[in-house]
């Protein structure tokens, strides 16, 4: 018989690729898939048999298939449920990314919950006579590793701290500059707080030794300061500290609330821990835990997640997808020379962070127990997107868009959809930080959010003061749900926070309610410093402390068709007075029951107001920047506007649908669906938007005492 030894040769072609292929896991529908398992290896070849350990191996692998075979194929590395203890950050580069077609998919296999930490289980406690747990860490003594987050139970525990609720009172405050510089803030500086005996005993009687531990925490209006101590003075009772100079707009002043942390005397209230300087962990349990029924990890990574691409030089990592994975307990250690004042803590970075990077999605993944914030695409990002992803029990805020200096061209980060994501429980570290942050960046979509349990800001857009130009435009912020902000601890805040010049962004459908400041500030949209040709329309905002809506400073912005209620002090506000018009305030519903309808410098400042109405449900009189409504027409505004009930269902319940439209189409206004905004899905995910009801209670049992004790 004669043989075709061409046919042979084409027949041995495709046996040794269909074989090879399937080492790597190729499937009939064009897809190689590598595995990566808890009990996995990475000198594996990923197969479902014998699957990889992590994801560097699996990167890895991935990389060195890539380098032989086509790029046409859609390649996954599916991960198996467990827990996966990291070692090292999981870093990609431009090599690592796919196509447009063909994106690398790093996903949980289906049914499973894979979880990523980057901590370390904490073993070998012991109880001691007083209840406190306590273990020796030789990692701590022998390689000077220290934490500063523990988390026991999935709860994060509270670094030992005193008092253990409230403040201390600073009774004065010195400052000696050591080098100024060139800038407005001094580069050197010591400064010097004064107490009386009462707010001054908590470290009377504290070692010299112990002192190298203890640091500080001051609040002051929107601003936080992080310090260790340099010195005590134990006679006139003094501390003093050294770092940058204090900003001469937002200084640490007397009467100012401070907390002392970070040392054994302060270890007297359960849920607290403490770490000294020979390696020695006490933790005081809450009632029921035991050291066998608790798992405790302190966390080590400072970065979970690090994707390094380089717009400049026109290097991006692009196209990847992560699915269905958490990533947890990622680290912040406090440098030496501590944590200056910065708004919304935006010099620190997050467990997630991008660079360099398009066409990046995360789905339907959870990012928790950070000590910073949690997610941050960086400069030179776009087109990418996170969606129906859980950020909880974060240090820092949720999610962070561009840079907070300005970049042009290709540096410049833009395109990036935030939608459908529930952003929890954030500021655990550094209270300033905010739930959405974007700064110098534009088009960006923020969506069917529900942002809560923040003490700073819900979403803050914008990052230049004034009116010089600005990159953040035609940023839309639309059915989100922002709730359950500022506990009564900073100033100077809100549920939408603006700055500078914002061409075509929109702000509208969002529902906002329970917001409150220490004193000042307690906004529900607050358009500040130089914004402008900002729209706001069709929001829901209740249950704030000093308005539903404040203007300091801006230019040509639209407010129109809100329904602000339920303000406690002042149901509207504005401040600058400037020569152009500042805003349009027109058919919006304004209802409250205590409270003033305007303060601030309505008299004065070049707006145009018309066709809303009024309504105070309690019945009492409506003041209007000290005037009564008559006579707060004769200055020319709100000529078309009416006193009448909106007829909604049940305000006073928060119910604010419409029984009949009677009155509100006398002003224009058009109804609007307030129950679309937040997120939407199943109901487990519904739910889990939800605030516990314990932290919904802790909520306005502070804004109560903080209505009752606290002034303006």
């Amino acid at each position: 018989m004669k043989i075709n030894i061409t046919y042979i040769l084409l027949l041995l072609i495709v046996w040794f690729s269909g074989n090879n292929a399937n080492i790597y896991g190729q499937t009939e529908d064009k897809q190689i898939r590598f595995f990566v398992a808890p009990d996995g290896n990475d000198l594996n070849p990923g197969t479902k048999e014998k699957p990889l350990a992590t994801l560097t191996g699996a990167r890895n692998a991935v990389r060195a298939y890539r380098q032989n075979h086509d790029l046409n194929l859609l390649i996954e590395v599916v991960i198996r449920d467990g827990m996966y203890e990291m070692k090292e950050p999981f870093v990609l580069q431009p090599e690592d990314g796919g196509t447009m077609l063909h994106p690398i998919v790093y996903r949980a296999e289906q049914g499973s919950k894979p979880v990523f930490s980057g901590g370390k289980k904490i073993c070998g406690f012991r109880v001691n006579k007083n209840g406190a747990w306590v273990t020796n860490i030789p990692e701590c003594l022998y390689y000077n590793w220290r934490f500063d987050q523990l988390y026991v139970n999935g709860r994060r525990a509270v670094l030992a701290r005193t008092p253990n609720s409230g403040y201390l009172q600073i009774d004065e405050v010195k400052q000696n500059i050591w080098y100024h510089g060139k800038g407005r803030v001094a580069e050197k500086a010591q400064q010097i707080f004064s107490f009386d005996t009462t707010n001054f005993m908590p470290l009377k009687d504290i070692t010299d030794q112990e002192l190298q531990d203890v640091r500080f925490r001051a609040y002051h209006k929107w601003d936080f300061t992080l310090r260790f101590i340099d010195q005590i003075d134990r006679d006139s009772a003094k501390i003093y500290t050294t770092g940058k100079g204090m900003k001469p707009w937002n200084p640490i002043k007397s009467g100012g609330r401070i907390v002392f942390e970070n040392y054994a005397a302060a270890l007297d209230q359960v849920g607290e821990w403490f770490l000294n300087q020979n390696g020695q962990l006490q933790y005081l349990p809450l009632p029921g835990e035991t050291p066998e029924n608790s798992e405790v990890v302190a966390p080590a990574l400072e970065r979970l997640i690090s994707i390094e691409g380089d717009a400049s030089k026109n290097q991006f990592v692009e196209n990847i997808k992560f699915e269905g994975i958490t990533f947890s307990h990622c680290h912040y250690r406090m440098p030496s020379t501590g944590s200056e004042p910065n708004q919304a803590a935006a010099l620190i970075d997050a467990a997630v962070m991008l660079q360099g990077a398009k066409n990046i999605a995360f789905i339907n993944c959870e990012i928790s127990q950070t000590g910073q914030h949690g997610l941050w695409f960086g400069k030179g990002c776009s087109d990418s997107k996170v969606e129906h992803c859980y950020l909880n029990d974060l240090g820092g805020g949720g999610i962070y868009l561009g840079d907070f200096s300005s970049q042009e061209g290709i540096n410049h980060t833009h395109n990036i959809r935030l939608h459908n994501n529930i952003i929890q429980t954030g500021g655990q570290e550094f209270p300033a930080a905010v739930g959405v942050w974007i700064g110098h960046s534009s088009d960006n979509e923020v969506s069917h959010n529900d942002i809560s349990n923040f003490y700073y800001t819900g979403i803050s857009v914008g990052w230049v003061w004034g009116y010089a130009e600005s990159t953040a435009k035609r940023n839309i912020i639309k059915y989100n749900k922002i709730h359950h902000i500022g506990w009564a601890l900073l100033s100077d805040m809100a549920a939408v926070y603006t700055l500078g010049k914002s061409e075509g962004t929109v702000i509208s459908n969002n529902v906002v309610h329970h917001i409150h400041a220490y004193s000042y500030g307690g906004w529900g949209l607050y358009t500040d410093e130089g914004s402008s040709d900002i729209v706001m329309e069709n929001n829901l905002v209740y249950s704030t402390k000093t308005g539903g809506f404040h203007q300091h400073f801006g230019k040509n912005n639209i407010i129109r068709n809100n329904i602000f209620a339920f303000a406690k002090q002042f149901q509207l506000q504005c401040t600058r007075v400037e020569e152009h018009r500042s805003f349009r305030f027109n058919n919006n519903i304004v209802v409250f029951d205590e409270g003033v309808v305007l303060e601030g410098s309505w008299d004065k400042i070049n707006i145009q107001m018309d066709n809303n109405l009024y309504w105070n449900t309690a019945g009492k009189k409506y003041t209007y920047n000290g005037k009564s409504f008559v006579k707060w027409k004769e200055t020319g505004h709100d000529k078309h506007s009416i006193i009448a009930d909106p007829y909604f269902k049940n305000a006073k319940g928060y119910d604010f649908k419409i029984k009949s439209k009677r009155n509100v189409k006398r002003i224009g206004f058009e109804p609007f669906d307030y129950l679309s905004a937040g997120v939407y899905g199943d109901d487990q995910w519904i739910e889990k938007a939800q605030l516990p009801e314990a932290i919904v209670k802790a909520f306005d049992k502070e804004v109560e005492l903080n209505t009752n004790t606290v002034k303006n």
